[in-house]
C-alpha cells in the first residue's frame, strides 16, 4: 500500500501555512475592527439542513460528501459541510435567538418569539472554516478553506455596503489592490424572470440553468411579454461603473412591476453609497453564479481572472430554516486562490528571528543556549536553536554562544553582514532593539 495523500486533498507545508495564517490573521483583525465576533460550526451537519431549503439542486447533490451516521438503531444522513453560510445561520437560530428566549421564558416562549415578527438584535459574525465538495477527477481541491462574515438581523441597504467594504479592506490589507468587484442583484433578475410570464415548468428550467451559469438561456426564453424581454436583454448587457447606469434603467422601464422597481431602487441606493465612498466596482448581472438563496445585491471578487470571493443578501434563508423572518447578508473570501496570489518571504522570522548556535554540544554549553533562548522568547523574539553545524535558517540574526574567548557571545546581523562581540544577554537585547 502506497503512503500518499487522498485524491483531491492537499498538504499545507510551512511556506503554505505562512500564507494561510497571514490571510487568516488579516481577515480576523479586520472583522474585529468592524465589530464582528468569531464563531465556529461543526464539520458535520444534517443533510436536510441544505436540501430542505433548496440550496442543493439535484446536480449539486452529487458533489457533497454525505453518509448515514448510525446512532443506535436510528441513523441520520449527515454531510461534510459544503457551505459556510448555512451552518452559521443554523448556529444563529439555535443559540442566539431561541436559546436566549428559552433562558428568559422557557421553550414555549422561545418558539413563539421565533415565529413572531418583532425586532431582533442584529449580530455580526465571522468564521474561518473548511468546506468540502466532491470533484470527480481529483485534480481540484475537495477540501477548501474560506473566511466568511455574516450580518444577521438588519435589512438596511447600508449593511450590504458594510459587507462589501469589509471585503475590500481585507484585500487591501493583503496587498491585493488590483482585485475587481462585480455587482449583480438577484432580486432584480428574479423579478425580470417573473415578468416574462413563463409557465412554472419553464421558469424552473431557466432558473436551474442560470444557477449552473448559463445566462444565455434567458435570451432564448419564449415570453408573452415582449417589453420585459427587451428589458432583460438590456440588463444582461449592462456593464456600468456607477449608479447612473441603473438610474438610466429606471427611466426606460416605466411599465415594470412593483417588485422590479423596488429591487432596482435598492440596487441604486447601494451603488450610490458606494460611489460616494469611492469604492470601485462594475455592474455585471452575469458575473454571479449560484444565487439560489440570494434575494438582493450579490457580488463576486476577481483577481488575475480568478474568483477569490463573493457574497450578497439572503433574506429568505433564515425563514426557510424555520427561523424567524430575519434578513441577512454576508460574504466569503476563498483562501486557496488567495494563497497563490501572495508572495510572502520569510515574514516576521526573516525580519526578527534569531538563530542560536554553540561552539560545541556539551551539557554546559547547551544549558547556556537554552537559557539564552528562553530570555529572548520572553522578550518577544523568535529564537531557534541550532544543534548541528549544517542548520540552514532565514533568520535575520545569529548568536554564537562561545565557550572560550574574551566575550561569551558573538552577534551577527545576517542582513547587514556585521558582527560584534557582546558580554551579556542584556546587551544582546539592546542590539536587537536598536
Amino acid at each position: 500500500m502506497e503512503n500518499r495523500r487522498y485524491k483531491g486533498m492537499r498538504d499545507l507545508l510551512p511556506r503554505d501555512m505562512l500564507r494561510f495564517r497571514y490571510i487568516e490573521d488579516s481577515f480576523r483583525n479586520c472583522c474585529l475592527q468592524y465589530g464582528y465576533q468569531e464563531v465556529r460550526t461543526p464539520t458535520l451537519e444534517h443533510l436536510h439542513l441544505f436540501t430542505a431549503i433548496g440550496t442543493l439542486t439535484p446536480g449539486m447533490l452529487s458533489k457533497v460528501y454525505s453518509f448515514l451516521d448510525w446512532d443506535g438503531w436510528g441513523g441520520e444522513r449527515v454531510v461534510l459541510r459544503p457551505d459556510g453560510t448555512i451552518p452559521v445561520a443554523r448556529l444563529y437560530i439555535d443559540n442566539l435567538i431561541c436559546s436566549e428566549a428559552a433562558r428568559e421564558g422557557g421553550e414555549e416562549e422561545a418558539q413563539e418569539l421565533n415565529n413572531s415578527s418583532s425586532t431582533v438584535k442584529p449580530y455580526r459574525l465571522f468564521y474561518v472554516t473548511n468546506i468540502f465538495a466532491f470533484e470527480e477527477t481529483g485534480r481540484q481541491n475537495r477540501e477548501r478553506w474560506q473566511c466568511g462574515a455574516e450580518f444577521l438581523g438588519d435589512a438596511k441597504f447600508a449593511t450590504d455596503v458594510e459587507i462589501i467594504l469589509l471585503v475590500k479592506d481585507v484585500l487591501r490589507g493583503l496587498g491585493l489592490n488590483r482585485s475587481e468587484l462585480r455587482l449583480s442583484h438577484a432580486g432584480l433578475v428574479k423579478a425580470l424572470i417573473k415578468g416574462l410570464k413563463l409557465s412554472s415548468s419553464e421558469e424552473a428550467r431557466i432558473t436551474s440553468r442560470i444557477l449552473d451559469g448559463d445566462w444565455q438561456v434567458l435570451t432564448q426564453a419564449e415570453s408573452v411579454n415582449p417589453e420585459f424581454s427587451k428589458l432583460l436583454l438590456r440588463l444582461l448587457s449592462l456593464k456600468g461603473k456607477s449608479s447612473s447606469f441603473l438610474q438610466n434603467l429606471r427611466a426606460i422601464s416605466p411599465q415594470a412591476s412593483v417588485d422590479f422597481k423596488s429591487n432596482l431602487e435598492d440596487f441604486i441606493n447601494i451603488t450610490t453609497l458606494l460611489d460616494s465612498l469611492n469604492c470601485d466596482y462594475e455592474i455585471d448581472f452575469t458575473a454571479t453564479l449560484g444565487f439560489e438563496y440570494y434575494t438582493g445585491v450579490c457580488f463576486v471578487v476577481l483577481a488575475d481572472g480568478e474568483k477569490i470571493g463573493g457574497g450578497g443578501r439572503y433574506d429568505n434563508l433564515v425563514p426557510l430554516m424555520s427561523g424567524r423572518n430575519i434578513p441577512a447578508c454576508g460574504a466569503a473570501l476563498y483562501v486557496d486562490p488567495i494563497m497563490r496570489l501572495l508572495s510572502l518571504g520569510g515574514g516576521e522570522k526573516a525580519e526578527s528571528g534569531i538563530l542560536i548556535e554553540s561552539e560545541n554540544s556539551t551539557p554546559r554549553m547547551l544549558q547556556k543556549c537554552f537559557t539564552l533562548a528562553q530570555s529572548l522568547r520572553g522578550a518577544g523574539y523568535t529564537a531557534e536553536l541550532s544543534f548541528t553545524a549544517q542548520t540552514e535558517s532565514d533568520c535575520r540574526w545569529a548568536v554564537l554562544v562561545c565557550e572560550k574567548g574574551p566575550s561569551p557571545f558573538v552577534v551577527t546581523d545576517c542582513k547587514q553582514k556585521q558582527q560584534q562581540e557582546v558580554t551579556s544577554i542584556a546587551e544582546i537585547l539592546n542590539i536587537l532593539g536598536g
